[in-house]
């Protein structure tokens, strides 16, 4: 929404410093439970699952003799089948076959995007435990989608660049942030304003920049460039995403306002679970 990395002392700026643990729509979480779905939600079940495994080791007293069978019998012997290959862990619920419709919907191209973003960051940054539904989330709120996909190729690009208005100061709660860029991301010199589907302001975009599609170029008009640098964005300062409290506190980061943090939780918990937020999940954003 264009206020991330700038903070104010609006009514909503007031309104947010409660505890960002009760942050995420207790309606949603019930609802989610009741369902028993709340095992696949990337904040609910945050604790990982830890086995004991015994020692491997035999004590040479009690060393096993290996039974030599006669030629005769080998024949006979039983066959020791190999073991089955370990299916690959997912690192969230599969995407179910109508996402692209109802309530929930979102592109086949925006999915992509953020998992892809999901991929990569599981590999540069794996304490964070990003998921892609919690991007998903921010993409809803900023953009929804993209427009529903209707403004971006198939390679994510933007037919249109997205560019939010002049952060002046003229909306309530809005910050004054005079250019950064020179206008060469959001055409303006005197104003910086949101750029993309993910809505960067310039200066937080120049230092989080991510190149998701791997073309060398960072571009915040790219589905996929965006979704990596909206990750990373999440990510710093060692945050962990599996960890409601933290999560909470990235998502107020990138915008300073507490409906919008729970509009975003509200949407993430929906896309890990498939159960559409309710209406009172989703309070107004000024």
């Amino acid at each position: 929404m264009g206020r991330h990395n700038k903070k104010t002392d609006s009514h909503i700026r007031r309104n947010s410093v409660i505890a960002l643990s009760g942050l995420i729509p207790i309606g949603l979480v019930t609802a989610a439970n009741s369902a028993g779905a709340a095992s696949d939600m990337p904040f609910v079940n945050a604790a990982s699952a830890e086995t004991a495994v015994g020692s491997l080791e035999t004590p040479a007293t009690q060393e096993p003799q290996a039974q030599i069978l006669p030629v005769a019998d080998l024949a006979a012997a039983p066959v020791v089948a190999e073991p089955a290959p370990l299916a690959p862990v997912q690192a969230t619920p599969p995407l179910p076959a109508s996402m692209a419709e109802g309530a929930l919907g979102i592109p086949s191209v925006s999915v992509a995007a953020y998992q892809n973003a999901e991929r990569i960051l599981a590999v540069e940054n794996p304490t964070c435990n990003m998921q892609w539904t919690l991007m998903a989330g921010i993409g809803r709120v900023e953009s929804g989608h993209a427009h529903d996909g209707k403004d971006a190729d198939a390679n994510g690009n933007l037919f249109e660049p997205v560019i939010g208005l002049p952060l002046n100061g003229s909306l309530p709660g809005q910050a004054v942030i005079m250019d950064t860029d020179g206008g060469a991301l959001d055409g303006d010199t005197v104003y910086d304003r949101a750029v993309g589907p993910m809505q960067f302001i310039p200066s937080t975009w120049t230092q989080y920049a991510g190149d998701g599609n791997g073309d060398g170029i960072s571009d915040p008009q790219n589905l996929f460039d965006s979704a990596l640098t909206t990750g990373k964005y999440l990510c710093d300062g060692g945050l962990n995403m599996q960890d409601l409290t933290q999560a909470a506190k990235a998502i107020h980061r990138y915008n300073n306002s507490a409906a919008y943090v729970a509009n975003v939780l509200a949407w993430t918990a929906g896309y890990s679970t498939g159960i559409v937020p309710a209406a009172s999940d989703l309070p107004r954003i000024h």
